[in-house]
């Protein structure tokens, strides 16, 4: 039996004392919340906390999971060759601790901007979906899965 290949990726809604929202400036999606891949022996809190600090140069810490997403379409990766797995991704807000916005290596631009405006910022239609689920956040997680190619579509979209 062949094993099953997904990767596991969190992002983070990161929020000031003054509800503001971090943004950091990717170079394939534009605007996006800070987050990534968990790498090989890390918890999904310790490798969010980590893409945090890398992407945007800020401290946070979790305070709750707001949704579980799965990206089920096949694609090609950046460089046109990499087969891209399918990925689950799990979405929390967090908070602000420490620290001065700082681009990296992976960021172009990273800027705190009210939550309200946030959204202008948000180009990617996949991204734009989970913000949405944010700005509705009632306390329930929400479970979805969606396909971003050819063109963004959601499959699933229920609360769990």
């Amino acid at each position: 039996m062949a094993w099953p290949t997904h990767v596991v990726a969190a992002a983070g809604y990161v929020e000031d004392k003054s509800g503001n929202l971090l943004l950091v400036k990717t170079h394939h999606r534009g605007w996006d919340t800070p987050g990534g891949q968990i790498e090989i022996g890390e918890s999904i809190e310790e490798g969010l906390l980590r893409e945090i600090r890398e992407e945007s140069g800020i401290t946070a810490t979790l305070r709750c999971l707001i949704g579980v997403y799965s990206n089920v379409g096949a694609h090609t990766a950046y460089d046109g060759e990499t087969h891209v797995p399918t990925k689950v991704m799990l979405d929390f807000i967090c908070d602000f601790a420490s620290g001065q916005p700082t681009p990296s290596d992976e960021t172009s631009e990273v800027m705190w901007v009210p939550k309200a405006e946030a959204m202008q910022y948000i180009t990617t239609p996949a991204m734009r979906f989970r913000f949405g689920k944010l700005l509705e956040f009632d306390g329930r997680v929400c479970y979805c899965a969606y396909v971003t190619r050819p063109e963004f579509k959601v499959l699933t979209d229920r609360y769990v």
